[in-house]
């Protein structure tokens, strides 16, 4: 309502404008009208006079007429009467009399002409006025109406403010019954969460004691097959049966490469063998984990989800399961049967470096990042369980007792073992000048093979924490920070890719080297070797896997 009595005040002032622009502009021509009132009334009065002296005049032509004919009589008489002499005189007096009358008449009728002249031009002005108000009365009633227009809309939009406004007020009040609501359901939430995790922590709990259970009685069924295993090593050949001649597996160095296989676009550099060595798994950096066949060199299944180039993976031991680290920051665990992936583990903040199962159950795994830290994860759930917190970035990492401890390599040339259950340093091997590259563990758990940026790889005892032997060779030279070298399954021999492509392998007994195995044109980030003893693989950083014989 507060817009319609502004509007309202706003025309009457227009009006009150209006009439007193009139009143001025009008005030203007008064005088021009009363002034040719004035001159209308003398040019009436000039006529009346006029039409009188005409008349007179007329008397006076009629008189003189009889006159002339007097005269006339009176000249055909040659007498002239003192009358007629005053006739002459008044005759003379009649003429000047008209003379004047006729200046009279001349001067009225300019006067007449000037105010008619006068009279048109006030008409004009007149009319033009006329137009003025009846335009501006025009526009007077246009204004009105839309005034009315104006104040019909602020009347709506009144109503509509008072309509938001009740509104408005209906939704703080349901606001404030959601927000009450929000706090109960989110107490209720919490309430029932603590109760699920608290539900979930007590599973957990039967679950590890379960594992436990089942990881003793396999450590103690495994630790019978290796006394069983150990009994068939002899002389480097280790024989799993010994009616299966096809089983016997010479422990020598391989000397010639069995198939070239072009397995990633970029580089590649993961490998890792199956147990039992009838399948090879690459991984590189078009994100790809490509599953070959050891004997025929054929792709038989391509993993796919990463989204990041793939570093490094594990294969678990009863080969159902591949995990492999990205330089997304997360894991992947893939299920073998289905090709598909089970879990995505985040939580490192930087590119993860390495992964390894932990032991032969498949229940855990350890990772190592450029975070600064190495994880523990429960590959049931696809959570991480423990965060260690490195002293140097680390480039690779092995469980070396299962479930116990793990072992670290770091950019500051340091080998770290750690107790995996409280997350604390148990051990600390200044290994080389420069940074570990990788450690692999020998299969009888006794030996680590370091390699690293000073170009040297050390065996260093897993009992006394001291380096046994030192691998050296001319032209042996480390390729990246995370470059893989491998123990053979006897332990007998070691292998290491160089940055001009030659794969390298050494006697771990007199530390001499072997061969040297040529065969890539790129440098070499990767070897792997098969715990059957034969094939040795190795990647290069073009994408290509030899596998030697």
């Amino acid at each position: 309502m507060a817009h319609g009595g502004v509007a309202t005040l706003a025309v009457r002032d227009v009006c009150s404008q209006l009439y007193a622009r009139n009143v001025a502009e009008c005030a203007a021509y008064q005088e021009l009208v009363n002034g040719y009132q004035q001159y209308l009334a003398q040019a009436t009065q000039s006529g009346k006079d006029t039409q009188r002296l005409e008349q007179e005049v007329g008397s006076l032509r009629e008189e003189n007429g009889e006159l002339k004919n007097l005269l006339k009589d009176n000249e055909k008489n040659a007498a002239r009467s003192a009358e007629a002499k005053a006739l002459e005189e008044q005759l003379g007096r009649a003429r000047e009399e008209l003379g004047a009358a006729y200046k009279t008449n001349a001067g009225t009728a300019q006067q007449l002409l000037q105010a008619s002249n006068a009279v048109q031009s006030l008409k004009a002005d007149v009319e033009e006025k006329a137009r003025r108000i009846q335009a501006l009365e025009e526009e007077l009633a246009s204004t009105k109406a839309r005034l009315a227009l104006v104040e019909s809309q602020a009347a709506n939009k009144d109503a509509a403010v008072e309509l938001a406004a009740a509104e408005a007020q209906r939704a703080r009040e349901e606001q404030r019954e959601m927000e009450e609501r929000l706090k109960k359901v989110e107490a209720e939430n919490k309430d029932l969460v603590d109760r699920w995790m608290e539900q979930k922590l007590k599973d957990a709990e039967r679950l590890n004691e379960l594992n436990d259970m089942y990881e003793d009685l396999l450590k103690r069924s495994n630790a019978q097959r290796l006394e069983d295993v150990a009994r068939t090593q002899v002389d480097g050949i280790v024989r799993q049966s010994e009616g299966d001649a096809a089983d016997f597996v010479p422990s020598g160095p391989p000397s010639s490469s069995r198939h070239t296989l072009r397995a990633h676009e970029g580089g590649c550099s993961a490998l890792a063998f199956d147990h039992g060595a009838g399948s090879l798994f690459s991984g590189g950096t078009d994100k790809l984990i490509k599953v070959w066949e050891t004997a025929g060199g054929t792709v038989s299944n391509t993993l796919r989800g990463a989204l990041g180039q793939i570093l490094d993976l594990s294969v678990s031991a009863h080969n159902n399961w591949v995990l492999g680290c990205s330089s997304d920051n997360k894991l992947y665990l893939w299920d073998l049967s289905s090709g598909r992936i089970r879990h995505t583990m985040t939580g490192h903040v930087d590119k993860v470096i390495a992964v390894d199962f932990s032991g032969s159950s498949g229940r855990k795994a350890v990772s190592a990042a450029h975070d600064r830290t190495l994880k523990i994860w429960d590959l049931n759930t696809g959570y991480g369980i423990q965060t260690i917190i490195c002293h140097s970035n680390c480039n690779t990492c092995c469980v070396v007792v299962e479930n116990g401890v793990v072992a670290s390599g770091h950019m500051d040339g340091h080998i770290r073992f750690w107790d995996m259950r409280s997350g604390r340093l148990a051990n600390e091997v200044a290994a080389h000048a420069q940074g570990v590259t990788s450690v692999c563990l020998s299969r009888d758990g006794a030996t680590i093979l370091s390699n690293g940026r000073d170009n040297v790889l050390n065996l260093i005892d897993v009992r006394t924490f001291e380096a046994r032997t030192s691998l050296r060779a001319a032209g042996y030279r480390v390729a990246t920070n995370w470059s893989r070298a491998c123990l053979s399954p006897d332990a007998r021999h070691a292998a290491a890719g160089s940055v001009d492509g030659t794969v390298f392998v050494w006697n771990t007994q007199s530390g001499a080297v072997d061969r040297a195995l040529k065969g890539h044109a790129g440098p070499v980030l990767s070897c792997s070797w098969s715990d059957r003893g034969r094939p040795l693989a190795s990647a290069d950083k073009n994408g290509n896997v030899v596998t030697w014989e």
